[in-house]
């Protein structure tokens, strides 16, 4: 088995619904997104280019998996949502009609030119992706939500969609790549 440079019990497996890797430790049955403490960089970064990369499309910008798009979002949950609950807030008792107030007024700030999608994620989304500015990485056909799907898909790098509902919640999608 190749390196990996994590530390004992550790192992690199891949998260279907996110479509990116993570780290498990299998004696302690934790899970986690960043590498643990005693982990070897060097050799993780060259275990991951081996192993969790996907192949590229010709002319495509390097390190872009083909058929895949990366996308940001902000996400506003409410009583509604698949999981009412978030980083920001342990239960969510806002209505449908008040997450779509605060999410149009994100909107207008953004379009406004105020503030980025990615700075106002940072502080506003409900979607643990807050912190790396809602920046979801590269995901292809049938790894979100369809209407999520549908919307980022059809969105041009550099493009935001308009308020998009899904099961999750309402978003603003920006798409990135």
């Amino acid at each position: 088995m190749a390196d990996t440079g994590l530390p004992p019990h550790w192992e690199v497996r891949h998260s279907n619904s996110k479509n990116l890797p993570y780290y498990f430790n299998a004696l302690e049955k934790v899970s986690r997104w960043e590498p643990p403490a005693g982990t070897d960089t060097d050799k993780l970064k060259h275990y991951m280019a081996a192993h969790h990369s996907a192949g590229t499309r010709p002319g495509a910008a390097p390190g872009v998996p083909e058929g895949k798009i990366r996308a940001a979002h902000l996400l506003v949950k409410h009583r509604e949502s698949r999981r009412p609950s978030s980083w920001r807030e342990a239960e969510i008792t806002r209505t449908k009609d008040e997450a779509m107030e605060i999410i149009l007024a994100h909107e207008q700030k953004i379009q406004s030119g105020a503030v980025s999608l990615g700075e106002l994620a940072l502080t506003e989304s409900d979607c643990s992706s807050a912190r790396k500015r809602g920046d979801l990485g590269y995901f292809g056909k049938g790894d979100m939500q369809k209407e999520f799907e549908d919307a980022a898909f059809a969105l041009k790098p550099g493009q935001m969609s308009g308020v998009v509902e899904t099961a999750s919640g309402l978003h603003l999608i920006e798409r990135l790549e």
